[in-house]
């Protein structure tokens, strides 16, 4: 039992450092991508985003360094019946308590000192944390409103527009290199364009957070805990003057004023990132 409690620990102390760190998820959101045959391109995202190492901390929290001790019963050898502690035993109980102790207290702490590192120097522990995020974000081109809601949550607009003479990738963030996009456009050589979006997915191990938690040997889909975890919900759509030659939409192509309409509905049902693949030329431009 305590060999489990200690996995299971350790478990979470890891994801916490994963998730706060590693993954600024989708929440609510709009979104859409233009993608016209002379090469321009203009992106737009206004919804909600979450980072988890402000999202509601005590979820993920390992051992509490700052819990107190209360001796554990003591049993009777032959009969099995409850009998009073010597204090020989309490004191290998409060022993044993206080290396646990310091143990939580030395992980918590390197933890948090990761987790900063990985945040690019934003301390997840203080109160103002989202507000330096957000002024983060708003020095970078693009973001045209970034407003913290509270948890890790932040309300955003964000647009870009400009040509594909190099690959595309959202959400780029100053000091953080190991945020999942939540899209990736890819000009290849052929005058083709491949437009994925993995985070635009809820469903099963297509969605990184779920994907994650079960290699871990952690969360399953219908988990009980997993609707503590932050879904995406909201649409995406691809307008393109191109000749689209692939995608894995419900409805294929619509007439678009733009040319024609990919669409995608995300939520909890969404099994598969939206992917799209679109010839805009002969070559790169």
């Amino acid at each position: 039992m305590v060999g489990t409690r200690k996995i299971a620990a350790g478990m979470l102390a890891v994801l916490a450092v994963l998730l706060a760190g590693c993954l600024l998820l989708p929440g609510k959101f709009g979104s859409d991508l233009s993608l016209r045959r002379d090469g321009s391109f203009s992106f737009g995202y206004k919804g909600e985003i979450i980072l988890m190492a402000l999202a509601d901390p005590k979820d993920m929290a390992g051992p509490d360094a700052s819990a107190t001790f209360t001796p554990e019963p003591c049993f009777d050898d032959e009969t099995i019946e409850k009998r009073p502690c010597t204090k020989d035993e309490v004191d290998k109980q409060k022993a044993a308590f206080d290396e646990t102790q310091k143990g939580a207290a030395d992980k918590k702490k390197q933890d948090a000192d990761m987790m900063k590192a990985m945040l690019g120097g934003i301390d997840p522990s203080d109160p103002k944390a989202g507000d330096e995020f957000a002024a983060r974000l708003m020095r970078q081109q693009g973001w045209k409103s970034v407003i913290h809601r509270g948890n890790g949550r932040f309300d955003v607009e964000y647009n870009i527009a400009g040509r594909l003479d190099h690959d595309f990738v959202f959400p780029v963030i100053e000091k953080m290199s190991g945020v999942a996009p939540f899209l990736t456009v890819v000009r290849r050589t052929d005058g083709t364009v491949r437009v994925e979006a993995p985070a635009f997915s809820t469903g099963g191990a297509a969605s990184p957070m779920m994907a994650m938690m079960q290699s871990m040997g952690g969360l399953k889909p219908d988990s009980k805990d997993s609707d503590k975890l932050p879904k995406a919900e909201g649409t995406f759509a691809v307008v393109t003057d191109g000749e689209i030659l692939a995608n894995n939409t419900d409805e294929g192509p619509r007439p678009d004023a733009g040319g024609k309409r990919l669409s995608w509905v995300v939520n909890s049902q969404t099994a598969a990132a939206p992917t799209a693949l679109v010839r805009l030329g002969n070559e790169a431009a």
